[in-house]
């Protein structure tokens, strides 16, 4: 399990695979001069409910990773996880597409 620090006080341990998935989607929006919102659930262990902090370029934070290899990159699930990063909503974590799909197959798929 990885982790996410946020100015130094807010933390959410994430897979691995997953962090590594976040961080190139919050960095490409960072890189574009882009804030947004980040959520994600609280483990019960901390009272459960869920967090979200406003991400802009002077925010401070971290990935702490505890594989030593970068795992491979599914372009899929980066685009779906830019997809709610651009939405009003913001960016949260959503489950990982097959790899080779596509964000409109995958959302046709969904409301059908």
């Amino acid at each position: 399990m990885g982790k996410f620090v946020y100015e130094g006080g807010h933390k959410v341990e994430i897979e691995d695979r997953a962090l590594t998935h976040l961080q190139l989607v919050m960095t490409a929006k960072l890189r574009r001069g882009e804030p947004f919102t980040f959520t994600w659930r609280e483990d019960v262990s901390v009272g459960g409910g869920r967090t979200t902090v406003w991400i802009h370029a002077g925010s401070s934070m971290s990935f702490k990773f505890y594989g030593s290899r970068q795992p491979p990159i599914n372009r899929a699930w980066v685009d779906a996880l830019a997809f709610t990063a651009n939405a009003p909503s913001g960016l949260y974590l959503v489950p990982e597409p097959a790899e080779g799909s596509t964000l409109d197959r995958d959302l046709a798929t969904s409301t059908a």
